[in-house]
């Protein structure tokens, strides 16, 4: 049977694990960290000894929440808490307090961009919460260990609908997320930390002649990068159409649902076990939390901790400042160096001026900080004067840059900084048609070439402007020196 004849559709799904941004741990008081001592962020209470009795973290619930709400999610005024049973040597309960049938959201929607400059909603069908499990460590030779340090941390467990239908289009939707949930402050989401961790869900509808098939669905584990995720979910799509062709018995209905580790190594997927149902986990109520109520102020409280999102910004900033898709994405990829942008503008800032220093060098400033460029702590109004001087010809461009290293440590204005550097700009037509006359009677072949030669013309006036500019040091207005230079050349074309 020939491949064309078939027509293929991938299916995908994704849950996610977030680690919320909390001091303390879900259930305890133990220090929420990363890179300690083995063992050593632990207590009575996440080490699971008998008598010890759990306390629900406030904090963690309504971070858990506001991104529910974030999500679009239906939000539960009444949710408990559940005992997942199982066994492993990082989990030492033996079991995991979580939300079963009555998590803390439901029925949610996330809008992602698509390459066409649209977007495409993924659903939602539930956020709960819960805690992590500690980490096993494979790093010593002859044996694993135990690390328990993770165990209790606020885990937010997101699972979407399988609306998903690329690799992209898992690519994109782990990117917005982790816009999403760092925006919102609710999470550092440092995946190299396990702050974030993604697991797709993929299998293939396959028609072929008029007959659908659907491959096992495959759930990838605890996926740590963009690339992983894009590069897992392109190798099992390719991976279970092969194994279709070659069986068409390689079905949902016979097989099930397994679950795969991600080989980074060598670009493949390999079974690890099959995939337990819900009754597979025995859970129950745990009998030492009571259920959590949300009445209507506290609601309305964490309703009105919902940032702008970072999508609406986007769009905002390119229909409201002018700036391009790159450039909109760049400023709103931290929240504080997005709400500096709309602070300058509001001070008086020229927006269009304010993108290009902020993508040029705030940005470069930031990155040699090591910081963003919130992080940098120059006001907003001084970050305004700054694109209003270069907007209105006080200053140029190229002038501003050394100006804004000086902002960094100096807390005088930027026009005072720029004259103290003798970087004002001068508009005098007299003084500027001085600098135009001596570079043309330096530079006759440019001279030449701008009157005579079509396909030079341009080049040549661009270097009798810059000729202006180095016998000015920088200080002649581009806007009056153009002008002058074109003056001079009809002048002599005329002649």
């Amino acid at each position: 049977m020939s491949a064309m004849s078939i027509t293929t559709r991938p299916i995908i799904g994704m849950e996610i694990h977030v680690h919320l941004a909390t001091a303390s741990k879900m259930f305890c008081r133990c220090p929420v960290t990363y890179g300690d001592e083995p063992n050593t962020a632990t207590c009575p209470v996440c080490l699971g000894m008998p008598g010890v009795l759990p306390v629900i973290n406030r904090q963690a619930y309504e971070f858990a929440v506001i991104t529910a709400i974030a999500l679009g999610c239906q939000i539960a005024r009444h949710t408990k808490w559940d005992r997942k049973s199982y066994y492993y040597p990082d989990l030492p309960k033996n079991y995991q307090i979580s939300q079963y049938d009555l998590p803390l959201s439901h029925d949610g929607r996330f809008e992602i961009p698509t390459p066409d400059g649209g977007s495409k909603a993924v659903g939602i069908i539930r956020a709960h919460l819960e805690e992590d499990a500690g980490r096993n460590v494979h790093d010593r030779p002859g044996f694993t260990g135990v690390d328990l340090n993770r165990a209790g941390v606020p885990l937010l467990e997101i699972v979407t609908a399988p609306d998903m239908a690329s690799a992209d289009e898992a690519h994109a939707f782990a990117v917005e997320l982790q816009r999403l949930v760092r925006h919102l402050g609710v999470s550092e989401a440092d995946m190299q930390k396990g702050q974030m961790r993604f697991e797709p869900n993929v299998n293939v509808a396959i028609v072929d002649d008029g007959r659908e098939y659907r491959t096992p669905i495959a759930e990838v584990k605890n996926l740590n990068s963009f690339r992983a995720i894009r590069s897992a979910v392109a190798y099992e799509i390719d991976r279970q159409i092969a194994e279709w062709q070659a069986d068409h018995g390689y079905t949902l209905d016979r097989l099930g649902k397994i679950n795969c580790g991600w080989r980074d190594d060598a670009g493949v997927t390999e079974v690890q076990r099959t995939k337990e149902e819900a009754h597979d986990y025995r859970y129950f109520p745990d009998p030492d939390l009571v259920p959590v109520e949300i009445d209507d102020a506290w609601l309305a409280d964490l309703r009105g901790r919902v940032c702008e999102l970072p999508v609406a910004r986007r769009s905002r900033f390119q229909r409201d400042y002018g700036l391009s898709p790159r450039d909109a994405e760049t400023l709103c990829e931290d929240r504080a160096t997005a709400e500096l942008f709309d602070a300058a503008v509001a001070a008086g800032g020229d927006a269009t001026t304010l993108g290009k220093q902020f993508i040029s060098f705030w940005a470069q400033q930031a990155n040699t900080a090591g910081r963003t460029i919130a992080g940098l702590g120059v006001e907003a109004a001084r970050m305004a004067e700054l694109s209003a001087i270069v907007a209105d010809g006080t200053i140029s461009a190229t002038a501003a840059a050394e100006v804004a290293a000086e902002m960094l440590t100096d807390p005088a204005g930027p026009r005072e900084i720029a004259e103290r550097l003798g970087r004002l700009q001068v508009g005098d037509a007299d003084q500027i048609a001085t600098w135009v006359d001596q570079a043309i009677a330096a530079n006759p072949q440019a001279v030449d070439d701008a009157l005579g030669n079509p396909k030079k013309a341009k080049k040549a006036v661009g270097f009798l402007t810059g000729q202006v500019m180095k016998l000015s040091d920088g200080q002649a207005n581009p806007g009056v020196v153009g002008p002058l230079i074109a003056q001079r050349l009809d002048a002599r074309r005329g002649g």
